[in-house]
């Protein structure tokens, strides 16, 4: 089996989750970050660089898991490498410089993928799925996503860290991405869309604190609601249909159709990224196009920025 030379840019708590993924697989790597400081401390089985000048030979492929606000001068350096990049979500800070890059990406006809991992999970795949077997005639969908983030990463200043800043490309609409990304994955485009994005919380941040949708299907309305300040922390899926309720607790894994356990798995979202880095891998070495490439994310980001 071949070594593959992956270059990560931006060895955060992400980047390295992202390298932990690459571990659990049976592929052999050979992985290298961009640092952007000498004093950078090393990380179990990557070496360090200082300058993509010091690149010999191209990698493999690049993952791409610095700030939001950086994605876009990243690819932009990248693309002429004419590799596959693995792009962190969200995939770009701003709508006018998403449909600029999926442009030259689409002119390079290179390999992307923008790395929502909730598409992994066994409760979502399972909901698509039944949702397309059972044929069931949907009149509503609420998602609901909660969280605290000053729990995020307890041994730092919460109002220091990239999701807090808006200048940084933080935001709850952003780092929840997710939520927007699987209701496009079930069910496409709406046809229109209404949002209200504010920063009024106790948090006192600049970003986006709070985050409400109303999309617009043809026959059915879906709606997302979205906040940073949420103590006990909740994720779910309603999925109200002529034939009964769907009910999905994103984090316990489990399903419910009227109030019925049809589905459980001991999966967590952590358990996702292996799955889908083996995924990733696998269509670099087959040669597929993967699903949720950059155009597709820019279709996403559609739905969840105001125009910028």
């Amino acid at each position: 089996m071949d070594v593959l030379k992956v270059l990560i840019i931006g060895l955060g708590s992400i980047g390295k989750k992202h390298v932990n993924a690459l571990m659990q697989l049976e592929q052999r790597f050979e992985i290298y970050a961009l640092r952007s400081s000498n004093s950078a401390a090393e990380y179990p089985n990557v070496t360090n660089i200082f300058s993509l000048d010091t690149l010999t030979t191209a990698p493999d492929f690049f993952i791409v898991s610095n700030p939001t606000s950086l994605h876009s001068k990243t690819i932009k350096t990248l693309i002429d490498f004419g590799k596959p990049i693995f792009i962190e979500k969200p995939s770009v800070m701003y709508l006018h410089e998403g449909q600029r890059i999926a442009e030259e990406l689409a002119e390079k006809n290179l390999t992307t993928y923008v790395a929502c991992n909730l598409r992994f999970l066994e409760v979502l795949k399972f909901t698509k799925t039944y949702l397309q077997e059972k044929n069931l005639r949907i009149n509503e969908v609420n998602i609901y996503g909660g969280s605290y983030m000053p729990d995020w990463r307890p041994q730092q200043n919460f109002r220091e860290i990239y999701s807090a800043n808006k200048e940084m490309g933080g935001g709850i609409h952003l780092d929840f991405i997710h939520e927007i990304d699987y209701l496009y994955w079930f069910f496409g485009t709406p046809k229109q869309k209404y949002s209200i994005l504010r920063s009024r919380s106790s948090l006192k941040i600049s970003a986006v604190d709070y985050a409400n949708y109303i999309f617009l299907y043809e026959k059915f309305t879906a709606s997302v609601i979205l906040n940073y300040y949420r103590k006990d922390r909740k994720r779910y899926c309603e999925i109200v249909c002529d034939e009964g309720t769907l009910f999905i607790e994103i984090e316990k894994g489990k399903v419910y159709f009227n109030q019925n356990l049809i589905f459980t798995t001991q999966q967590t979202i952590l358990d996702t990224y292996s799955a889908q880095m083996k995924y990733f891998i696998n269509c670099i070495i087959q040669k597929n196009k993967p699903m949720n490439d950059f155009s597709e994310s820019v279709e996403v980001l559609k739905m969840c920025l105001n125009d910028e």
